[in-house]
C-alpha cells in the first residue's frame, strides 16, 4: 500500500521543493487540488482528512487553522511553519537529535527552522553531553539564500539586484530563538544575528566559542570528535575532519539542491578560541529535505529515500 500525502501550501517554495523530491516515487500518492480549490477551506479540509500525512507549508496562523480541520485520529501532520515548534504534544522533526524512532512513531511533527538546524546540529550534542555549558550567552550568526523568505523576498532580491546583504531581526526576539534555546538545553537565550545574501539557496551558520574563558575549556579537537561520534554513520549529517582548504569557505550562488548538513569545528593554535560552522541548503535540510526525511520515517522507509545527499 502507498501512503497518501497532501501538501497544503503546495504552490509555495517549500511545497514545490517537497513535491519535487516526491516526484516519481511509487511509495506515495499525492492528493492535489487545482488552483481554483487550493484556497477553498472545504476542499482543503476534505483533502486533509483523506490524507495519511498532510504537510503544512503555510504561514503560522494558517497552519494552526489547518490542524483544527482534522476530524479523525488517523491523519498525521508535518508542519513546516513556526507554529508548533515548541508546542506541547508535537515532536521536533530533527531525527538525529530526538531519535529516529521518536519521529517515526509521531503523529504531529514540527519541522525545524533552517537556522536552528545548523545551530542545534552543532551545539545541542555538545551541551547535552556536558562538553559545553548550558548557562552561557552563545552567539549565533549566519547568512542564507533569499529563497528562505518566500515569494515576497525572492521577488525583492530578483527585482533589486543591488542588494548585497540584508540584515534582519534587528529588534531581537526572532521567532527561531525559542526552539534554539529549548532543544539545545540552554539556560540563556542565544543572541541570534541572521542575514540574507544575493544567492537563491544555501546557508552558513556559525557559533563562536571563546574556549579560554568558558567552563571546562574543552579543546576543539574533543568537540569535533564528540560530534563525529554522535552522528556516527549518518548519510545526512557529516562532520569535517580537516580544516577548509586554503583557510576559506565559499557559498556559491550556483549551489544545487542538497539535503545534507556538514559541520565544521575549527580551533585556534593556542586553544583559546573555536568556530563551529554548519553548511546546509536552507531549502534542503533546512526545510523541504527535512520534511521528506520525516515523511520517510513516518512511512517506515529509508530516511534518505528521494533525498540528495
Amino acid at each position: 500500500m502507498t501512503t497518501s500525502v497532501f501538501i497544503d501550501g503546495a504552490a509555495g517554495t517549500t511545497g514545490l521543493e517537497i513535491a519535487d523530491r516526491l516526484a516519481g516515487r511509487s511509495e506515495f500518492t499525492l492528493i492535489a487540488l487545482d488552483d481554483a480549490r487550493r484556497k477553498d477551506d472545504s476542499a482543503r479540509a476534505e483533502a486533509i482528512n483523506d490524507a495519511d500525512v498532510v504537510i503544512l507549508c503555510l504561514p503560522d496562523d494558517a497552519a494552526r487553522d489547518a490542524v483544527a480541520m482534522i476530524r479523525n485520529d488517523r491523519t498525521k501532520v508535518i508542519d513546516a511553519s513556526t507554529a508548533h515548534r515548541v508546542a506541547d504534544g508535537w515532536t521536533y522533526g530533527f531525527p538525529e537529535l530526538v531519535g529516529r524512532e521518536t519521529v517515526a512513531e509521531a503523529k504531529r511533527v514540527s519541522n525545524p527552522g533552517c537556522y536552528p538546524t545548523g545551530f542545534l546540529g552543532l551545539l545541542a550534542p555538545l551541551v547535552h553531553n556536558g562538553l559545553l555549558p548550558s548557562a552561557w550567552p552563545y552567539t549565533c550568526t549566519g547568512v542564507s539564500g533569499y529563497s528562505g523568505g518566500g515569494k515576497a523576498l525572492i521577488k525583492r532580491f530578483e527585482d533589486d539586484r543591488d542588494i548585497a546583504w540584508r540584515g534582519y531581526g534587528l529588534s531581537f526576539g526572532h521567532k527561531h530563538v525559542p526552539e534554539m534555546q529549548r532543544y539545545a538545553g540552554l539556560a540563556i537565550a542565544p543572541l541570534f544575528s541572521p542575514a540574507v545574501i544575493p544567492a537563491h539557496r544555501g546557508m552558513v551558520v556559525e557559533v563562536l566559542l571563546p574556549l579560554g574563558v568558558m567552563p571546562g575549556n574543552v579543546p576543539a579537537e574533543l568537540l569535533r570528535a564528540a560530534l563525529t561520534q554522535f552522528y556516527g554513520e549518518s548519510k545526512i549529517v557529516t562532520v569535517a575532519q580537516d580544516a577548509p582548504a586554503e583557510g576559506e569557505m565559499l557559498l556559491r550562488g550556483s549551489m544545487e539542491p542538497w539535503d545534507g548538513l556538514k559541520l565544521h569545528v575549527m580551533g585556534s593554535e593556542d586553544g583559546e578560541q573555536a568556530r563551529l560552522v554548519a553548511v546546509l541548503d536552507n531549502l534542503g535540510k533546512g526545510a523541504s529535505g527535512a520534511a521528506v526525511q520525516t515523511l520517510n520515517l513516518m512511512a517506515g522507509l529509508d530516511e534518505t529515500a528521494g533525498l540528495r545527499v
